[in-house]
């Protein structure tokens, strides 16, 4: 009873896999007339192989069956059962080949090695046409086997073909053996070309989809840095404004105009970055960060030193000055912010302090900081540097560090006045 379970198993297989080679095919037909229109094609490559492609050649064993009809075959009961079940295990095996998990189980070993088992007894029995069950044993050897030991395999199974060919059909083995070996390397070599083709056509996808992941995350987080500053700058000025105008109206039209100006470069510094070519400026945004402190009624205290930074330095520099004082002037309820920014040839360090309460920007999350300062810190850490920020003694400070590259380094080199040099010309 079990032997009839499995057989049904596998007609219901066969089944299956014969609906997905039609559905497969049907696809593949419709974009080719797709490209053939000036469409393109989602896979141009068509459906992928399965077992059907190697079903044709078990023609090359009509020569046996023929000889079955015409009663040239001793016993040919045997023989023809003997036929049948080397067709049977054939297509079992080549459509578990094209299933990595299935094609290396135990029970696709077997039903190989009951293969070779039946072809060397009906080619041993029976000789003359039956020998081109060999090459056919090749054909479903290279769909399966398809590692490093492929060529010591080919090699042994095409030397038993030659010894059973040569006992049966003397010098005419050498082209059995010959077949059997070019049939096991070439099906292995195509088959391992296709699924390669398409493993890499599947990892170059799954990178395209990661790179854009990877620019709406960008995009999302320049977004925000930049709605999030020019909003709450543009929020503190008006206040400063609804509070100045009663008592100083041209002290409140300076507010305004403020608003003004902000809100242009912020239309601008959007659109830049929608453009993906935003850079900002180190000095602008200390700028910009002293006009918003004092605007809040924060007092604010700006040093820099240290040599000249490039501008991707400058860049991740402004974005944490944007976003330190844009926290400091939301949450802080501080009356002074310093902000110090100190280079050297190896690292550059930008610290900014308060003296408020010490509250983060928002509910911190596992990590550093709020939304904002987590993501300062994810483009800083890919950039080699590192960023840290909580409650100080008094106040909350954050602080930035980045190396300084090689090529800003020598830059900076070039920038810098040599004595020798200077000496020589006034020479």
């Amino acid at each position: 009873m079990s032997w009839m379970h499995r057989v049904t198993c596998r007609t219901h297989e066969l089944r299956d896999a014969r609906k997905q080679w039609k559905s497969d095919r049907d696809v593949w037909k419709a974009e080719w007339r797709a490209r053939r229109k000036g469409g393109s094609p989602t896979d141009p490559m068509g459906p992928p192989p399965n077992g059907f492609s190697l079903l044709p050649w078990l023609l090359m064993g009509l020569g046996a069956f023929s000889n079955l009809l015409q009663g040239k075959t001793a016993n040919p009961w045997i023989g023809a059962i003997g036929l049948f079940v080397f067709n049977s295990l054939y297509i079992s095996v080549v459509f578990q080949a094209f299933d990595k998990r299935r094609r290396e189980a135990r029970y696709t070993l077997l039903a190989l090695i009951a293969m070779g088992l039946l072809t060397c007894g009906l080619a041993i029995t029976y000789g003359g046409s039956w020998l081109m069950f060999f090459p056919l044993l090749g054909l479903a050897t290279g769909a399966v086997a398809r590692g490093r030991r492929l060529g010591q395999v080919a090699l042994g199974l095409s030397a038993l073909a030659g010894t059973i060919g040569g006992l049966k059909e003397g010098w005419d083995a050498v082209n059995i053996a010959y077949g059997t070996f070019l049939s096991t390397m070439v099906t292995a070599a195509i088959l391992s070309l296709s699924e390669a083709v398409r493993e890499l056509r599947a990892a170059r996808e799954e990178l395209a989809h990661r790179a854009v992941e990877q620019e709406r995350l960008r995009f999302s987080r320049d977004l925000h840095d930049l709605l999030g500053h020019t909003l709450s700058v543009i929020v503190v000025k008006s206040e400063a404004a609804r509070r100045l105008a009663h008592r100083d109206l041209d002290a409140a039209l300076t507010q305004v105009s403020d608003i003004e100006s902000v809100g242009r470069q912020a239309l601008t510094e959007i659109r830049e970055a929608v453009t993906g070519y935003r850079e900002g400026s180190l000095s602008t945004e200390l700028d910009r960060a002293r006009s918003a402190l004092t605007a809040a009624g924060i007092e604010p205290v700006v040093r820099q030193s240290g040599p000249p930074l490039a501008a991707q330095t400058e860049a991740l520099l402004g974005w944490v000055v944007r976003e330190a004082v844009t926290n400091a002037v939301r949450h802080s309820g501080a009356a002074r912010c310093e902000i110090s920014v100190d280079g050297t040839p190896e690292r550059v360090r930008l610290r900014v302090s308060d003296n408020g309460r010490g509250a983060a920007a928002e509910p911190p999350e596992p990590g550093i900081g709020g939304t904002g300062l987590k993501g300062l810190t994810e483009r800083l850490g890919a950039a080699g540097g590192s960023l840290e920020a909580g409650p100080a003694a008094r106040g909350f400070t954050v602080t930035a560090e980045l190396p300084v590259l090689r090529n800003e380094a020598d830059q900076n080199a070039e920038r810098e006045p040599d004595p020798v040099r200077e000496r020589e010309r006034a020479v």
